[in-house]
């Protein structure tokens, strides 16, 4: 049941990217051009998802298990630290030169987009990176 339901919830969010725009680059990159030709249909994509949201994390604090019954595990760190604002300057960065961020990304590479492939193959480098500078850093820290 819970294979089930992953898989339905992945195909439901699928489905709204494609739907919203989020999947096609170009719509992305006109939603970001805040002074050329600025296309704002992906602000109410992202205000319904934050309304979503925002009520979704309200019921799940007053949970203990989720609606499947397992563990509730709500983030609980509320600093911004270095690692933090270079995470979401390097995010920006590549959501602004690309037009992918990571989901959209997997959905368009799913459809067979040669653009989506490469962004994939960067981040999945980009996320190896990270680990082996983790690991490298570790030691050190100790």
């Amino acid at each position: 049941m819970q294979r089930l339901s992953e898989f339905l919830v992945g195909l439901i969010f699928g489905i709204g990217l494609i739907l919203s725009g989020m999947t096609d680059p170009g719509k992305v990159i006109g939603f970001l051009d805040l002074f050329g030709n600025w296309d704002p249909s992906l602000a109410f994509v992202m205000g319904g998802a934050i309304l979503v949201g925002v009520f979704a994390f309200a019921v799940a604090k007053k949970r203990t298990t989720s609606l499947l019954g397992g563990a509730m595990q709500l983030p609980t760190a509320r600093h911004v630290d270095k690692r933090l604002i270079i995470g979401s300057l390097a995010f920006g960065a590549g959501w602004g030169l690309a037009g992918f961020c990571p989901g959209p990304a997997l959905v368009s590479l799913g459809a067979g987009e040669v653009k989506a492939a490469v962004f994939v193959l960067a981040m999945l480098i980009g996320m190896l990176a990270f680990e082996v500078a983790e690991r490298l850093k570790a030691p050190a820290s100790k």
